[in-house]
């Protein structure tokens, strides 16, 4: 008995990747607005009420995409920022943020679902946060390693955050622990300018104005590596 479950579980996990890789190609094809459950169902030659039973909704279906994805770029950015001394501050930051691009060019319409236009009428669940917050983790980690090391010298350009900040910062410092409310907001600056840069490069705002983004980016990288203080 015990081994038969076990097959049916196989056949079942067997089953959720092969729709999971159909509606990943879907993406692409139809966006995430476009993503059918019948049209997978057609293409695996399944009867539509047969998905059901592994995806009852469209939505339950995008939740999965999502999750996967923020795993996906989250084991990215884990593994490189792993492959780096644990006192090389700058190296580990360069590290993720070269990760997330890489994964974002090898995944655009991923990317896409992840951090472009939300989906009409779709409203992500709690479930996706956890997944969504792998690479904000690691991120975080380095900002406080290096504090704690007074590895950092901000170049001051910054007037001090807004005495309202501090209610947010509090939160935030959940990922960053000891961080001043000064860095932390330097860090949300940087962590949200790597997004908005990768953004632009897939889809398309830098067109006929930057030719040759990768060297562009890298220098990015360094400035805003300065701007949080860590060492060029």
């Amino acid at each position: 008995m015990s081994s038969s479950r076990t097959a049916r579980e196989r056949v079942r996990a067997e089953l959720t990747r092969e729709i999971t890789d159909i509606a990943r190609s879907q993406l692409a094809t139809e966006g995430a607005g476009g993503l059918s459950l019948r049209a997978v169902a057609r293409e695996m030659g399944m009867v539509s009420s047969a998905i059901y039973r592994y995806f009852p909704s469209r939505d339950d279906l995008l939740t999965a995409l999502i999750i996967d994805g923020y795993n996906a770029v989250g084991e990215a950015v884990e593994n490189a920022e792993a492959a780096c001394p644990r006192e090389d501050h700058s190296g580990r930051f360069t590290a993720v943020c070269h990760a997330v691009r890489d994964w974002a060019l090898a995944h655009p319409h991923e990317y896409a679902l992840l951090y472009g236009s939300p989906v009409p009428g779709y409203q992500a669940p709690v479930d996706t946060v956890s997944a969504a917050l792998r690479g904000t983790h690691v991120y975080g980690r380095i900002i406080s390693d290096a504090h704690r090391a007074g590895a950092l010298d901000p170049p001051g350009l910054c007037p001090p955050p807004p005495p309202s900040f501090a209610e947010d910062a509090a939160r935030v410092r959940e990922i960053m622990p000891e961080a001043p409310d000064d860095l932390v907001i330097r860090a949300l600056i940087t962590w949200t300018g790597l997004f908005g840069w990768i953004g632009f490069e897939l889809f398309g705002q830098f067109t006929n104005a930057i030719l040759d983004p990768t060297p562009a980016f890298d220098h990015s990288i360094r400035c805003q590596a300065r701007f949080l203080g860590l060492p060029a």
